[in-house]
């Protein structure tokens, strides 16, 4: 091989930003999300992230769209600008010192990770060897210790010096000098993932004794801790899914991905074994399509498996077909091949016994991450010697070469299959000694598909592969073994189960799961699946994921609900160019493919689709949208945001002139354009359209287009919801919207105009719109710098006898005191208005006091009141106890990020223990509370009739004041039913 070595380096940047972005409070994080659109804290000519993508999104997927609109160190100079601009000051240090490298005094942790067979120990040992021959690390290392997890559980207590001396050549360990001089120290620590350590650990206080008596694993936890020596360097391999642990561990580590087989490297294998050119293509070309198999193949071990299986397959069967070749049939064949001819000295009578108990031993390994194992475990599993030198010399098994008499499979793989295999043989005695076969086999699958560890992964997909019936049989015949018939009629039941998960908040791997189904080869078992799947959620990156969600949403007979986001190359280009059809036909399969999983919109139960993030081209969102206007299709809600290209949203034309069923449409964060823009609004006017929901934030819809979409809702007579957010209306002339929404044809009740740079100028027309039309009910104007004299103007139409506004949001509007008295003298005479959001606007004391003439009225009908971060203190509390002494119409009440303080609680648990108070939210979050405010707390919730939500976030509160609320809470008299 040319080279059979790649390295990535990944220092651990990400998520150090990461940990930053996820501590700051949800207040913090909107003020963040804020920054991020604001020119004067970004780099020049970068292109504005989207409010519509902005708002709503978790830290990790800011951090994401961060980096897909800035470079690393961008991101972090982004970020400290923002922290330095919140005046988050200890956070900002914190940063500086990181980007500085001031933590790098220590040497930085390297960590080799990689898939198991790539390299990781090799690249180890040989760093090792090459010190000891003089080419490495002269004159940076004395001494270089190498440390096998796997040996950790063989070792009960020990010192770290007791450690070091273990293996010394003789008595005089020079202790001293170690101590002395631990920079010159380097320390190999050798397959991480075998270490089992217990939380409980990660929380060990700090070690910094040679001479402690402690297990070892902990003696592990504080070497890699940098306890026991600071300055020595640590070399660390682990195969891949370990690596959030030592993040958790390590400090400022260095990941360096060790690849293994470069995509090269396989083809020049392959070539090389099967020696015929022409043979080897189109062998290349069915794995290629492969994709987990191929990558797997990195590992030159899983490239002789491929290659011996497929050799041997061809030259025994002369109905060989390489198309229905799977990753099981693959690994099945290739173990197939070595018993077909191995000569195994155990009668046939226990045989089975002895697969069995091999297979029992492969899954319990898989459950404890135990990799290998000692002569005791495997004459506790009644494993013969004579068996096991038979694997050992068929390559199944291998001796490890640090541990005396202990073997392990020869490649993770291997125990992944025959792990695998113990949950499909005959008896129902599980693999851990308590809970039977089946239940086992349950946990093992939700596992699997909740989880990123790639041999998990493998082995539920070898467990589906297993199930096929023809390669039963073979395996059957070879292995003198009886697989269970019961386990289909096991994977059903656990299938209803399927019904219960929600794509959102359950973490399930769809695609993985698809993955497994189509290794059965089964399409009945299949179809009886995957009619218990009620939603999905799918990022299509490559052929492979084409391939599986077009083979099995075509069966999804009763999906409701489907996220699908094809964010690879597969489906942008054309499909069917002339040199692609000629020379592969893969633009005809893959246009075929999207057919299938088109046809899953017309099953009779999909409601919702969501194409957010998806690279199309104009022929693939044709297909789509023809299927959407099909008769059978009852679609209610399409999400497509960031769209690309963005031009074809104009196929949308079809499916609005088509489906009266359709009624929500979000079309934010797409760059519309005159052209898409004006094809789409034109459907408004048509028959057929039903919409009664439309977004359109973060469009850039210039005045022009604003202008035609006002025309073109004086036609329609279905939509009810509009949001122009994020789009700049400062030129646009509001006014025009008045005359399509007076026509009582236009049915439109809510507006959303946030972020759209509306001034108080502008609140004159929207104030007339707010008289002329018969039926608006919501209105939000959030993150518009709309002042005091804006809601003045807004506040004349809420008196007007024909304003039947319900909904007024103006949060971080620059509002001050003034605002409260426009506001109250409108509720003084408004009876309409039940919701009202100011929160993150000055208004101050005096605000609160303004507000609260009105609502200490009884006849004031408001019933959600959001006052969060608005810069009052306990004397507005004591004028919203005031107030609410007299109104019994308040249920929610939000006072969040206001300097409240313990005399601002008892103020209001005054009014909350009065029978008649109404209040059923009450929102407290960063209050400045302390311990002492639990106490009337309390009593509130032992006595209170209609409290039931509770938000205490970001207060110190201390385990004290927990005790004495949890005391009530346990009360029957309490009806708190959340408490944040």
């Amino acid at each position: 091989m040319t080279s059979s070595l790649s390295v990535f380096v990944d220092d651990g940047s990400s998520d150090k930003l990461l940990s930053h972005l996820m501590g700051l409070d949800r207040y913090q994080l909107e003020d963040f999300k804020l920054c991020v659109q604001s020119p004067q804290l970004l780099p020049e000519n970068v292109q504005k992230i989207s409010w519509a993508n902005l708002k709503a999104i978790s830290p990790t997927n800011l951090l994401c769209l961060l980096k897909e609109h800035l470079s690393v160190r961008q991101v972090w100079d982004v970020t400290l600008r923002i922290f330095e601009h919140m005046k988050l000051t200890s956070l900002c240090e914190q940063m500086r010192a990181e980007m500085n490298g001031e933590a790098g005094a220590q040497p930085l942790p390297i960590v080799l990770e990689g898939l198991a067979g790539v390299g990781k120990t090799t690249l180890a040992m040989k760093v090792m060897l090459h010190w000891a021959e003089g080419i490495l690390f002269q004159h940076q290392f004395s001494y270089v210790f190498y440390i096998s997890c796997h040996k950790v559980g063989e070792i009960v207590n020990t010192t770290f010096a007791g450690l070091l001396s273990r293996d010394w050549p003789d008595s005089q360990v020079p202790i001293e000098e170690f101590r002395s001089h631990p920079e010159r120290l380097l320390f190999v620590i050798d397959g991480f993932e075998e270490m089992t350590v217990s939380s409980n650990l990660y929380e060990s206080p700090p070690c910094t004794d040679w001479y402690q008596q402690l297990p070892l694993a902990r003696i592990l936890l504080h070497l890699l801790k940098k306890e026991l020596v600071p300055t020595a360097t640590l070399l660390i391999t682990t195969r891949d899914y370990g690596n959030r642990d030592l993040k958790n561990l390590l400090v400022n580590p260095c990941f360096v991905v060790v690849s293994g087989f470069t995509e090269g490297d396989r083809e020049e294998y392959f070539i090389k074994f099967f020696g015929d050119l022409d043979k080897a293509n189109k062998i290349l070309n069915r794995i290629r399509k492969m994709e987990t198999l191929f990558d797997s193949c990195s590992a030159p071990l899983v490239c002789w498996t491929v290659c011996s299986s497929l050799k041997w397959q061809t030259a025994s069967n002369p109905s060989f077909r390489l198309a229905t070749q799977t990753t099981t049939s693959i690994y099945a064949y290739f173990f197939c091949s070595l018993f077909a001819m191995a000569e195994v000295s155990l009668s046939d009578q226990s045989l089975p016994e002895q697969w069995r108990a091999l297979c029992c031993l492969a899954a319990e390994g898989m459950w404890f991450s135990n990799f290998t194992f000692a002569k005791e475990v495997m004459e506790q599993g009644h494993l013969e010697a004579s068996f096991i030198d038979s694997l050992l010399r068929l390559n199944v098994l291998r001796k490890v070469s640090d541990c005396e008499e202990c073997i392990s499979f020869t490649h993770q793989g291997f125990q992944a299959f025959w792990g695998a295999m113990f949950y499909v043989l005959w008896g129902t005695r599980g693999s851990l000694g308590g809970p039977p076969k089946h239940q086992e086999m349950r946990v093992l699958l939700n596992d699997a598909f909740a989880n990123t560890n790639f041999y998990w992964h493998q082995m539920a997909l070898f467990f589906f592969g297993l199930l096929n019936t023809d390669l039963a049989r073979e395996l059957e015949d070879t292995l003198c073994c009886e697989m269970s018939p019961r386990v289909m009629d096991e994977l059903l039941d656990w299938a209803e189960g399927l019904e219960k998960y929600d794509a959102v908040s359950v973490h399930f791997e769809f695609l993985q799961f698809f993955q497994c189904l189509c290794e059965t080869q089964d399409e009945n078992f299949i179809r009886q699946i995957l009619n218990h799947l009620l939603e999905a959620d799918l990022d299509l990156h490559g052929y492979q994921h084409l391939q599986v969600s077009s083979f099995c949403l075509k069966h999804c007979q009763n999906l409701r609900k489907l996220r699908l986001s094809v964010s690879g190359p597969i489906l942008e280009m054309k499909l069917t160019s002339a040199s692609e059809t000629l020379e592969t036909g893969v633009g005809d399969f893959r246009k075929h493919q999207w057919e299938d999983i088109c046809s899953v919109f017309c099953n009779g139960n999909m409601r919702e689709l969501d194409l957010s993030n998806s690279k199309l081209n104009t022929s693939s969102m044709k297909e789509l949208c023809y299927k959407l206007r099909n008769p059978r299709c009852k679609l209610q809600k399409l999400t497509c945001k960031s769209m690309s290209p963005v031009k074809i949203l104009k196929e949308l034309v079809i499916v609005l002139h088509g489906n009266h069923k359709l009624t929500h449409l979000d079309l934010s964060s797409n760059n519309l354009g005159i052209t898409v823009s004006k094809m789409i609004f034109r459907t408004l006017r048509h028959s057929a359209c039903n919409l009664k929901y439309l977004w359109l934030e973060s469009c850039g819809l210039t005045p022009r287009v604003c202008h035609q979409l006002f025309m073109e809702l004086s036609k329609n007579s279905s939509l009810k919801f509009l949001s122009l957010g994020d789009n700049d209306l400062s030129n646009a002339e509001l006014k025009r919207l008045q005359g399509p929404i007076r026509v009582s044809k236009c049915p439109l009740k809510e507006l959303s105009l946030e972020k759209c740079n509306l001034l108080a100028a502008h609140c004159e027309d929207l104030a007339l719109l707010l008289i002329s039309t018969q039926g608006m009910t919501r209105l939000c104007l959030g993150i518009n710098q709309l002042q005091d004299d804006g809601v003045r103007l807004l506040c004349a139409s809420l008196t007007h006898p024909e304003c039947v506004l319900e909904r007024l949001v103006l949060w971080s509007c620059q509002l001050g005191a003034p605002s409260c008295r426009y506001l109250s003298d409108a509720l003084l005479q408004n009876k309409s208005l039940t919701h009202l959001n100011l929160r993150k606007n000055n208004l101050g004391d005096e605000g609160v006091k303004f507000l609260c003439e009105a609502l200490s009225r009884p006849d004031c009908n408001l019933q959600n009141l959001n006052l969060s971060d608005c810069s009052f203190t306990v004397e507005g509390c004591r004028e919203l106890t005031h107030a609410l002494k007299y109104n019994h119409n308040v249920k929610i009440l939000d006072v969040g990020k206001n300097d409240v303080q313990d005399d601002g609680v008892r103020e209001l648990c005054r009014i909350l223990k009065r029978p008649s108070c109404a209040l059923e939210t009450l929102g407290l979050e960063k209050c400045n509370l302390t311990p002492d405010c639990c106490w009337p707390l309390s009593s509130v919730l032992r006595s209170s009739k209609s409290l039931v939500n509770l938000n205490l976030l970001g207060n110190d509160l201390g385990p004290e004041g927990v005790n004495t609320l949890w005391t009530s809470l346990k009360k029957s008299t309490c009806k708190l039913r959340k408490l944040g």
